[in-house]
């Protein structure tokens, strides 16, 4: 199971980005774990300097805004495999 992490402030951008995330995991009846992390120290240890940002298994894939439902069914269905 893959581990998503949305980053951020809790801004609306942020909810979207996981509202988006967990609708796609959904869709594809793939199981993930989602988290968001609000803690600023946490976020500046990925490298994140724009938010929101998505990282998967530790790896940042996505910063500085909402990310398309193309890219996030992309992430979701290489999670699935």
């Amino acid at each position: 199971m893959k581990t998503f992490k949305v980053l951020g402030g809790g801004c609306r951008n942020c909810e979207v980005t996981a509202k988006i995330i967990a609708q796609a995991a959904a869709e594809a009846g793939v199981d993930i774990q989602l988290e968001k992390i609000t803690d600023m120290a946490e976020i500046l240890g990925h490298g994140v300097m724009s938010t929101p940002a998505v990282v998967i298994d530790d790896t940042v894939v996505h910063s500085g805004g909402v990310p398309s439902s193309d890219a996030v069914r992309a992430w979701v269905k290489d999670a699935d495999q």
